[in-house]
């Protein structure tokens, strides 16, 4: 039963003037019915009023008359832009951004890796999005839905999103409800193979009420109802006009090539190298962006990349710099053209396991689900490979401060975190327990019935994984199973090609490891990689173009069934107990063996930049906000 809203305001007072913690205000708002999101939400804008409209100091909402506001849901709120005020479109020049991870596409519902969402999200937007503190913001929304503004029924099952008016498609067609049912449309079309497409399949329908308005319909009560539709990687529009209004049409084109209402139009896409922007004439802020055009150049390696924005000032922004400590250090040191930060994130670097055979072919393809690993579906070797694993030194070694050891796949997420898992690094102890199951040494390798603990271990390239791949095989290889390394570029290992073997999907390997982020304040969504479905649809495989997202091709009832009851989990409390269940299967299967929490992300700014105006965080991609990007001030536009 949803309580008054008098009652729901005593809470948020309560939680305001410090009478109350965050956590219990969670707790307590959760029994009033309003869902998981809105309670974040609600949670996050009054730490914000506390603060007089700042976080950590730094306003983050302004009203209309430039006041500092608690949050922005009322939609006469914006983001605060610092700078911007004054500035002229394109007058900052040329915006110079490097991927080592360099792009293989711009189209998100296609998509497999951080580097390509990264690409499209300067020009794809969704109707609402993450700030960095999880609350959530309008972007083609007019306003963020909330049973408070009557816009989200209190049962959960319906939502109804007010658009912005006078947006525009980059090729200057208006942008109305029907491209966002048309985005639906297209996503759960499973001719499509969507990536999105789990994400979506709770939406039972989405209608046009008018040009600028959308409703849409859950198939059951859905605590998480704005994941459909928030943040870059699963939320982006698209134009129904550039697909001719069909469902049915691929628009290879428009993977390197999106029509958006982003601030950028990609003027030229060379995949696994650069991609070139232009800034959107047609955006809807006439000042933005501030500049003319930017360019993402992908290639090297993650120090090189540290090295050009710090030293040399070839870029200004350097994404994800996964560098041992002392030589991000040393780089920041030396370096006076740009400095290097780190972002607390939940991001975890782990191992994933193949629960499939990845050398027997079977109907024309490897890795096939329903033919089993010949070892690694053994509950031993995977509890003595987890066993195996120094995460201490990778930890301290390779990633340092703010960066964790890790036993749990949901950390950073107080609320989420489980309070039952734990890890140890003991060889010893590890060789025992294959001993145990009757893995025997046959000279430096273990076997059991003729089958001997030999594995391919697979990752990008990248020095911190280099070095973490060579701590693990020697212990691995201490205990006596085989390891055969394998580096492949980051452009190919996370490239979503169906023809493309050596990628992440494919998983033809016997582990592999690399990260990828929750992407939700709550994250339901995340648990779709180990979810397998009645019929293994969400299994990556041939038949549905390697679009599946449980790559690891392990299937568990259990798990199965819990993440059905969390899809549609209408309070707090339960949903976070079932995310913490859902880890702890997770964990106690050794399904993956996490290793590090990892930040939100590691970069390298231009001292150039107006870094206020950056908004780093970990429940979106890195360029969400780059319409708001400027430099600092006192610093010259480019000629």
């Amino acid at each position: 039963m949803v309580q008054s809203s008098s009652s729901l305001g005593r809470l948020y007072e309560s939680l305001k003037d410090g009478s109350i913690s965050r956590r219990d205000f969670l707790q307590r708002a959760s029994a009033t019915g309003i869902g998981a999101g809105a309670a974040l939400f609600l949670a996050n804008s009054a730490v914000i009023a506390a603060n007089g409209g700042s976080r950590n100091g730094l306003a983050v909402y302004q009203g209309a008359d430039g006041t500092p506001a608690a949050s922005p849901t009322d939609g006469e709120y914006k983001l605060l832009d610092s700078g911007t005020e004054n500035q002229t479109r394109g007058e900052g020049g040329v915006l110079r951004l490097i991927q080592w991870q360099a792009p293989t596409m711009a189209a998100p519902h296609s998509a497999v890796g951080t580097k390509d969402y990264l690409a499209a999200s300067l020009v794809i937007e969704p109707l609402l999005t993450y700030m960095p503190d999880g609350s959530i913001i309008p972007v083609l929304a007019s306003v963020v839905p909330s049973v408070e503004n009557g816009l989200l029924s209190e049962n959960l099952t319906e939502v109804t999103f007010p658009l912005k008016e006078g947006v525009v498609w980059s090729d200057g067609e208006p942008f109305t409800a029907q491209d966002v049912v048309f985005t639906w449309q297209w996503i759960v079309n499973p001719a499509n193979a969507s990536v999105s497409a789990e994400v979506w399949q709770n939406v039972a329908e989405i209608v046009a009420v008018d040009d600028l308005t959308v409703k849409a319909t859950y198939m059951q009560p859905v605590a998480a109802w704005f994941e459909p539709f928030t943040g870059d990687i699963y939320g982006g529009i698209y134009p129904a006009h550039v697909f001719n209004n069909d469902v049915n049409n691929k628009n290879e084109s428009f993977l390197t090539n999106p029509i958006g209402t982003g601030p950028f139009v990609i003027e030229s896409f060379a995949p696994n190298d650069q991609v070139t922007y232009v800034a959107n004439e047609n955006y809807r802020e006439p000042n933005k962006p501030f500049f003319s055009s930017a360019v993402i150049k992908g290639g090297g390696d993650a120090a090189a990349a540290a090295r050009s924005v710090c030293q040399t000032g070839e870029y200004h922004y350097a994404w994800n710099l996964q560098v041992e400590p002392n030589v991000l250090q040393q780089i920041d040191e030396e370096g006076e053209q740009g400095n290097i930060r780190v972002e607390v994130g939940t991001a975890v670097e782990r191992i994933h396991i193949n629960f499939s055979d990845p050398w027997t072919e079977v109907d024309g393809q490897r890795s096939h689900f329903g033919t089993p690993h010949p070892f690694l579906t053994d509950d031993a070797v995977r509890q003595a490979m987890n066993v195996a694993c120094d995460r201490e030194t990778i930890a301290t070694e390779f990633y340092g401060e703010g960066q964790p050891p890790t036993a749990n796949i949901l950390t950073g997420l107080e609320l989420f975190e489980s309070p039952n898992t734990s890890w140890e690094f003991n060889l010893e102890k590890a060789a025992q327990i294959l001993e145990d199951a009757g893995w025997v040494m046959d000279g430096d390798v273990r076997a059991k019935d003729g089958v001997e603990l030999s594995v391919v271990y697979a990752t990008s390239v990248n020095a911190v994984r280099q070095k973490t791949q060579a701590v693990i095989k020697q212990a691995f290889e201490q205990i006596g199973i085989k390891v055969q390394l394998e580096q492949i570029d980051a452009g190919i290992f996370f490239d979503s090609g169906a023809g493309n073997e050596q990628n992440i999907s494919h998983f033809y390997w016997d582990i592999d490891m690399y990260t990828n982020n929750p992407g939700s304040p709550v994250p339901v969504s995340f648990m779709l990689s180990w979810y397998a479905g009645e019929t293994g649809d969400n299994v990556a495989q041939e038949s549905n173009s390697w679009q599946g997202q449980n790559y690891q091709r392990w299937a568990n009832e259990e798990f199965d069934q819990l993440f059905e009851e969390l899809q549609v989990a209408t309070d707090l409390d339960t949903a976070a107990q079932m995310l913490i269940d859902l880890n702890d299967i997770l964990i106690n299967n050794v399904v993956i063996i996490p290793l590090v929490n990892r930040a939100a992300d590691v970069f390298a700014y231009s001292t150039l930049l107006n870094l206020e105006n950056l908004q780093i965080g970990p429940f979106n991609e890195n360029y969400w906000n780059i319409a708001n990007w400027n430099f600092a001030e006192g610093v010259e536009p480019q000629s």
